[in-house]
Formats: C-alpha cells, structure tokens, sequence
C-alpha cells in the first residue's frame, strides 16, 4: 500500500504509511540540527531534544513515559546535523494517545529552569562519555577536518562551554524561530485507522501559525580540508578514522556512491574486511560507512587497530582504496554487492520504526516520497563504469583526512 502524503494549511507535511503489522509508531521529524546554530549556541538543538522530555504544563515527565512505555512501547528522539526526531513506538491501539503526547511536547514544552539546570549536567557528562570513547573522538575530530570551520563539523552535542550559559529563554526563543510548520514532518507507520489519525494530527498540529526561518547554513567546503590530526588518551589501540568529502543527497551518482561503500566496507565480505582483517589480521573491527547532507557528504572508514601496525594498516587500506579508484569492480562483484542491498532493503521493509525514518528523511531531503522501489532500481540501474567513475572523484589521495587516536 502507498504512503498517503498530504499537506496541512500551515504547511505541516502528513506522511500516513499503513502496513501490516500490530503496532503503530508516529514520528516527528523537525529540520533542525546542529548545522542551523551558531558557535555561540553550539548543541542547542541536541539540547532542545533532551528538554522536550521534561514536561508540558499538562504532562508531568513521569506522565510522559508511562504513557509510552507504560503500554509497552518505544519512546525517543535523536538529533542530527540537518535534522531532529522524535517518536514513539507501541501497541497499535495506543497510537492516538502517542500523537497526542508528542505533539504536547513539540508545541508546549515546559522548558522549567531548575529542570534546565539540571539537564545540563546530564548532557555534559554525555559529551565526557563520548570523549572516553576513541572511536567516537577519533570520529568527531575527522568530521571536524573534513569541513573546517563549518557548522557541519561542528559537534551535534556542542560543549560544556557552549552549553553552561543557555537560558529557558535562549530554548524557547530557538524552538520558536524553528519547529515551524514548515519545517517538520509528521509520520504514522503501521496499522491504524487513517482517518482517526489524520483527524487528530489535524486537530493537535494543524493551527500552529504558519511562517518560514531559521534554517540557515553556510559553505561546507569554504576552507581546505585538514590533511591530518591526532589526539592522544589513555587507550591500548590506535584507532584510525579517514574521510573523504563528497557531494549532496540530491547528488545522482548518490547511488554508485552506495554501492562503492558497500563493497568497500560493509560486512564480512567486504574488501577492507577482508584485506584487513582476515588476510592480514591488522583489525578486528574495520568497516566504512557514506553520510549525506543537503549539500555534501562524506565517506568515512573507520578501524581499530595495534599501534605497532597503524601506519601498515593504513597503507593497506590506502591500497584499496586506490584498487577501487584504478581498477573498478567486477560484474560478478556488482551483482553480489546488487543483491546484497536487496536483501538489506527488504529486511528493513519489515520494520516499523525504520519505515519511519525511511519516509520522514526522504521527505526533508527530497520533499516528497521516494518509494522503496525507486531506491531499489536506483542501485539496479548502476554498471560497473558508475562505481569506477564515482570512486575516481571521492577517492583521490590528495583529498584525503585522517583522524587518528594514539594511546599517551
């Protein structure tokens, strides 16, 4: 069945996507992310998520989560570099009530200055968490070099310098200039009754004012790239992260871009995987991963690996690298690589929450549904020149940053 899309008078777009299942989950996805801020406000929307779990003059927090995982359900929210979600995942019955709650939250969210407070604490020692965590420093500092001086490298959660000085007003102020109408996305996944919901997502977001800002961004490539970086902790292993910049979402070659990533560097049977780790036993755990943005991207691999062999373990994955860029891929390795999204698509169709995130972010990326049978002939229609021609441009050694995390 086809997702029924629709457009509210203030300009709130309406995904209703029924499916076979015996649960229900509704999402509100706001085009809002740390790439909207300013150094100054560095982590507000991350802020803003956590805030939003904190109660509305009518919903104590505890009210809230009884709600959703009182019935069994899912309940949470993540913020990105472009955008902000939240939804709830539960027994098919309660979906009118989950509507109704997140909805409260978007629109009338308490923002209480001693709760204010003491949230910070809880999101700086969530920033500390991280920074114990060297793939997560090795990650956030290549991001960093890939787009100097931009938000877009810019840490999602900001900074306990960033964070200490922000008010009730400073949040309230933000979320007005930016969870508009215009700017977010309702989606129902799962059985339900169509009418009922589209009534009460009417009735709950439909008369919030329509009007259109806050979404401003700059250059992600107005400086050169950082060749290289390097942070010491007290860790056992290097771990290494290399990164690429590339083009936007709305990049056709975003498909051979796709399958280029998945031969690389996704699963066991990946090239990396096996160069790596099971010729040469230099990782035990290497894989890449391709992120796109409204205007660019990046394709990352990441690896944890014996200090003593770091630096072999990066040439052989700069040879390749380089392998792909040269020498293409095989018709037999397309197929394999072809059938191997299939399959991951097809096991993503099954899940409800991820039929959520798939119609939400396709429409704050593209505007408009693209169906899982168009993602699907999108990589069926990519030939072996596709992937050699994309690998040529993303790949090229002088393009290259490497983020490394040594021990002290």
């Amino acid at each position: 069945m086809s997702p029924r899309c629709s457009t509210l008078a203030n300009g709130l777009r309406v995904v209703l996507a029924p499916c076979e299942a015996e649960s229900a989950a509704f999402g509100l996805f706001v085009a809002s992310g740390s790439r909207h801020e300013s150094a100054k406000t560095a982590g507000i929307s991350h802020f803003i998520e956590h805030m939003l779990f904190k109660g509305t003059p009518t919903r104590r927090p505890i009210d809230i989560t009884r709600a959703i995982e009182g019935r069994g359900g899912n309940f949470n929210a993540c913020t990105g570099e472009e955008s902000t979600c939240y939804f709830a995942h539960l027994p098919d019955e309660y979906i009118g009530e989950a509507i109704d709650i997140l909805s409260d939250m978007y629109l009338n969210a308490s923002i209480d200055a001693g709760e204010l407070e003491l949230e910070k604490g809880v999101v700086i020692d969530e920033i500390k968490m991280y920074d114990d965590e060297p793939d997560s420093v090795a990650a956030e500092n290549l991001q960093r070099a890939l787009f100097p001086g931009s938000m877009l490298g810019a840490p999602v959660a900001g900074s306990e310098k960033t964070l200490r000085p922000m008010t009730p007003e400073m949040l309230k102020n933000y979320i007005a200039s930016h969870y508009l109408p215009a700017n977010t996305v309702a989606v129902v996944v799962g059985k339900f009754d169509e009418d009922e919901v589209a009534g009460r997502i009417e009735k709950n977001l439909g008369l919030r004012r329509s009007r259109r800002g806050g979404l401003k961004t700059d250059d992600p490539f107005r400086l050169p790239r950082v060749e290289s970086v390097v942070a010491e902790r007290e860790v056992k292993q290097t771990q290494l992260a290399i990164g690429y910049r590339t083009f936007g979402v709305g990049d056709s070659r975003r498909y051979a871009a796709a399958m280029m990533d998945a031969m690389l560097g996704r699963g066991m049977s990946s090239r990396l995987f096996q160069e790596v780790r099971e010729k040469r036993g230099m990782s035990y755990d290497i894989a890449s991963r391709l992120q796109f943005f409204s205007d660019a991207g990046m394709f990352v691999v990441t690896a944890g690996v014996d200090s003593k062999k770091a630096e072999a373990a990066l040439k052989t994955i700069d040879r390749e690298l380089e392998k792909m860029r040269a020498k293409g891929v095989s018709a037999a390795e397309l197929k394999r690589t072809k059938e191997y999204i299939a399959g991951n698509f097809k096991l993503s169709r099954e899940r409800t929450v991820s039929k959520l995130f798939f119609y939400g972010q396709a429409i704050l990326s593209f505007g408009r549904i693209v169906t899982f049978e168009e993602q699907l002939e999108g990589f069926r229609s990519v030939s072996a020149a596709d992937v050699k021609a994309v690998a040529e441009e993303i790949l090229r050694p002088e393009n290259r940053s490497v983020s490394r995390v040594v021990p002290k």
